[in-house]
């Protein structure tokens, strides 16, 4: 899908490219079918409404929940501030989070806690980043107004227990929150069965347009509105609603529940390629997070000693990689995810996050380990 002038993409838990597909119909309704789904009056309205309840049917099919569960956002950020901010009185809520989720989360629950309207509960991880069911449990035990623990994260990789997880807040009656931006459209999420409380979607993290998300609300579970002004999508998320970018959620949603098992697959054999490549180049090279339960496209590294934006500075033009997320960029301290789990900091500075996507190509593997080693190399004998 890139040109051969532009570097090989491997930032793919930072968006993913559009699927052409998907932008053809997001063009579709933003030229030819741009109506206004709440234009009651004529058949544009009408054209537009029946494509968002399509698009709620898609997603509810993906992650096993109901459409009228569905409520449309800007992206995961919004969809974690509307249940943090929303909760229901009395104050301070008390929330249990990991160190290790998204900083929507993390940033969130802080300015809670400074204005006094919520307590917090670390629970925390282990060097893997890697979490324990018996803290869960125990902070459960303790009382707790919302549990929220992340489907999987967006730097180290991981995969969490999520059934295991919402069975536990089940039996406690606690809400559960989970920031399933990283997962969905990779692995299987059951919203009803598993007893998920709310879900957070992001939609270019799986192929849709930037801008355009979800929150699924379990049925008769009640959030406090953020913003006022309309009665759209049941008082809760007002304003006219973004149709190009919905039905694009949608469709994505839908080659993703087609598509998902055979495409993670060979994500994975490829991530196992370019792993085992780079273990053979580089010497001391470290895999980060929990290498048993982890996405399929994620490869976390560390090359000791080996600052990761001197890596950054050779390899710019020739592979897109990161250092860390995207909503850290610009932050001077090493990630937060990193600090949790207590790696070393030499392992802290040379960390390098490579993600991989349905788009990348065996080629660009193999292009990928020699232009890694080759610059790691240099950097050696420089110092």
């Amino acid at each position: 899908m890139l040109s051969a002038a532009q570097p090989i993409y491997l930032d793919y838990h930072s968006t993913t490219p559009c699927d052409r597909r998907v932008a053809a119909l997001v063009l579709d309704y933003m030229t030819e079918k741009f109506g206004n789904p709440s234009s009651i009056d004529h058949s544009y309205g009408d054209v537009a409404d029946l494509a968002v309840k399509q698009a709620s049917q898609h997603i509810a099919e993906l992650v096993q929940a109901k459409p009228r569960e569905v409520i449309f956002t800007s992206g995961a950020t919004e969809s974690i501030n509307l249940v943090l901010q929303g909760l229901p009185a009395p104050y301070p809520q008390k929330i249990a989070i990991t160190p290790v989720e998204h900083k929507a989360v993390l940033d969130t629950c802080a300015a809670l806690e400074r204005k006094g309207l919520a307590e917090i509960v670390i629970l925390p991880v282990d060097d893997r980043g890697r979490l324990d069911l018996e803290v869960v449990e125990k902070a459960c035990t303790q009382g707790l107004s919302l549990l929220c623990v992340m489907a999987a994260n967006n730097e180290i990789g991981n995969i969490y227990p999520i059934e295991a997880i919402a069975k536990i807040a089940q039996k406690y009656t606690i809400p559960f929150l989970c920031d399933a931006s990283q997962a969905v459209g990779k692995i299987p999420i059951n919203f009803n069965d598993w007893g998920i409380s709310y879900l957070a979607i992001s939609g270019h993290k799986l192929y849709a347009p930037k801008g355009i998300g979800a929150l699924v609300i379990k049925k008769g579970l009640q959030l406090q509105p953020l913003l006022y002004g309309g009665g759209q999508q049941q008082k809760l998320r007002p304003g006219t609603l973004n149709v190009p970018s919905i039905v694009g959620l949608g469709e994505a949603c839908r080659l993703r529940q087609l598509e998902m098992a055979a495409d993670e697959k060979l994500i994975a054999q490829k991530r196992d390629r370019l792993q085992t490549l780079l273990k053979l180049g580089i010497p001391n090279l470290a895999i980060n997070g929990d290498i048993q339960n982890r996405l399929a496209g994620n490869l976390h590294i560390s090359i000791p000693n080996i600052p990761n934006k001197a890596i950054i500075a050779r390899i710019r033009h020739q592979l897109a990689i990161s250092t860390g997320s995207a909503c850290t960029s610009g932050v001077e301290a090493p990630s937060h995810v990193l600090r949790a789990i207590a790696l070393p900091h030499s392992h802290q500075e040379g960390a390098l996050r490579i993600g991989i996507g349905k788009f990348t190509t065996n080629t660009e593997i193999n292009q990928t380990s020699s232009i890694l080693i080759q610059a790691i190399e240099g950097i050696r004998n420089y110092l």
